[in-house]
Order: C-alpha cells, then sequence, then structure tokens
C-alpha cells in the first residue's frame, strides 16, 4: 500500500508541474558565443523570444565568429552566430541560414568619397595603397588608417575571402578585437577606413557607408545580393547532438513573423520570415 501511495504521489506531483503555467516551470539557460557584429541582434531577438518562451535565458558572448564555431566544437556554447559560410575545418557543426545580412566599407564623415572599387579597397588593405592622395575625390592626402579585424572574427574570414583574395591584411591593417571598435576607431580618425557589419554602421554611428561599384548597401540590393559583400548570418551547432533549445531560437529567427520584425528594423533582411503574423484558431 505505502509503494502505491508514493507512485501515485509522485504522479501527482508530475502531473501538478504539467499543469504548471510556462512562467512557473523551471528555467533554462541557453548559452550562446560567436559573432561580435551580429550583437545587436542577438540581443533583440533574445528579447522577443523571452515574450515567446519566458522560461528560456539566452546569454551571448560577443568572442567573434570563428572562435565561437570552436566553442561549440568543444562544448562550450549551445550555438553560435557566424558571418561566414562553413569551411572544412568546421567539422562537427551544422550551419544553417538566419536572415541576409551585409558588411560595409565605412570612411569617417569627413571624407568625401562615397563609393570605391572593390580592387581599391583590396589595394588599402593589402598595403598597396596607403595615402588617400591616392582619391583625389576623398579631399584629404595623408596616409590611410585602415582598420580591420583579428584572425578570430569571421568578418575577417569573410572579409579576406570577398576582398583580398584570400591575402592576409597588410601591415598597415589596425586589428581590433570588436566590430564595434572597429566603427568607433573610424568615427574618431578623419583618415580612418574600415570593415564594419551592417547593425554597427547605421547611421548614427558615426561613419559613413561607402557604395561599392556603385551600388549601396541598401536592404534592396542586399536581398538581390547585388551589393558585393551581402552575406548570411548564421547558426552554428553541433551537428551530431545539437541542443534543442538552440534549434527552436534558431528556427524562430529564421520563419517567425516577429523575428523578420525585429531583422528588419534593425536593417538586416529577413529572407525566410512570414510575411504575416499568424492567427491562433479559437477552439
Amino acid at each position: 500500500m505505502k509503494k502505491r501511495t508514493k507512485v501515485a504521489a509522485t504522479l501527482a506531483a508530475a502531473a501538478g508541474l504539467a499543469a504548471l503555467p510556462a512562467s512557473a516551470q523551471a528555467a533554462i539557460t541557453l548559452a550562446g558565443s560567436g559573432s561580435s557584429a551580429s550583437t545587436p541582434y542577438v540581443e533583440a531577438l533574445a528579447k522577443g523570444y523571452k515574450k515567446v518562451n519566458p522560461n528560456v535565458k539566452i546569454t551571448y558572448l560577443p568572442n567573434n565568429g570563428n572562435a565561437g564555431a570552436k566553442d561549440v566544437q568543444a562544448g562550450r556554447s549551445a550555438f553560435a552566430i557566424q558571418t561566414r559560410p562553413p569551411l572544412p575545418s568546421d567539422s562537427g557543426l551544422a550551419y544553417s541560414k538566419l536572415f541576409l545580412d551585409a558588411l560595409t566599407i565605412s570612411v569617417n564623415p569627413a571624407n568625401k568619397l562615397n563609393d570605391l572599387q572593390v580592387s581599391q579597397v583590396k589595394d588599402i588593405f593589402t598595403g598597396k595603397v596607403t595615402e588617400w592622395s591616392a582619391f583625389p575625390n576623398s579631399g584629404f592626402s595623408q596616409p590611410i588608417a585602415a582598420f580591420g579585424r583579428p584572425s578570430t572574427a569571421g568578418l575577417y574570414t569573410f572579409f579576406t575571402s570577398a576582398v583580398l583574395d584570400g591575402e592576409a591584411h597588410g601591415t598597415n591593417v589596425t586589428p581590433l578585437d570588436k566590430d564595434g571598435e572597429v566603427a568607433v576607431a573610424v568615427s574618431k580618425n578623419p583618415q580612418g577606413i574600415g570593415y564594419v557589419g551592417l547593425a554597427n554602421s547605421k547611421p548614427a554611428s558615426g561613419v559613413k557607408r561607402l557604395s561599392l561599384n556603385g551600388i549601396p548597401p541598401t536592404q534592396a540590393t542586399i536581398k538581390s545580393l547585388k551589393y558585393p559583400l551581402s552575406r548570411y548570418a548564421w547558426l552554428v551547432t553541433s551537428a551530431t547532438n545539437p541542443s534543442k533549445e538552440a534549434l527552436k531560437f534558431g528556427d524562430w529567427i529564421r520563419s517567425s513573423y516577429e523575428a523578420g520584425v525585429i531583422i528588419d528594423k534593425l536593417g538586416a533582411v529577413p529572407a525566410f520570415n512570414a510575411t504575416k503574423k499568424s492567427k491562433k484558431k479559437k477552439k
């Protein structure tokens, strides 16, 4: 009789837990890391996801995309946000596209340039051209102050592949750890130029985005992939034992109307999201 009583009590407790509202159930911490350029997106999306799933607390360490991928490989993070496509070195990882984003070439607002060719950007960041006098329309003749990222950053890998044809930065480039730090450095230096993520180069950022090959980095040109440095933001998870909560978060980012509104508001392009808010059917 006692054993039956214990079993009945256990079942009753389990039933009571299931009946509890979501807010009263145990909280889950979902740890992520990766792209610093994606931090504004992750912070806003995590806040939006909290309204949908209040039991999930999302933490994010912006230690750069390549470092975040290694965190997932080592089991230190449940997910990473990456700004470059998968590479052979990403063994044991699964990549899924979240939304369309872009890398901008940004200068100080004092610079009169509005457009560069991709080949000219390559010449600057490989050290072939080091003086603004090479670009009379810039209004400067002083040495160029070029700012970039370290090899731990996915944007470094993307930039060296898409612009430098696989070459490394020249010794004239100052690497900075975070995407936002590049924007700040360029905003404070009239001769500055750097590659900056879309979210950190908005009008209020203190930098001026340049057109590339005559094409500005707008939502329309990014969506059509006409802007030369259009790219996807990627969710990185374990390929063999992915976190279910990380996959749910990624699916919500990629497909929900609410996430699409957040992505659009921050200037990126919701490439896969629902265009209308779904309505729950009344029972």
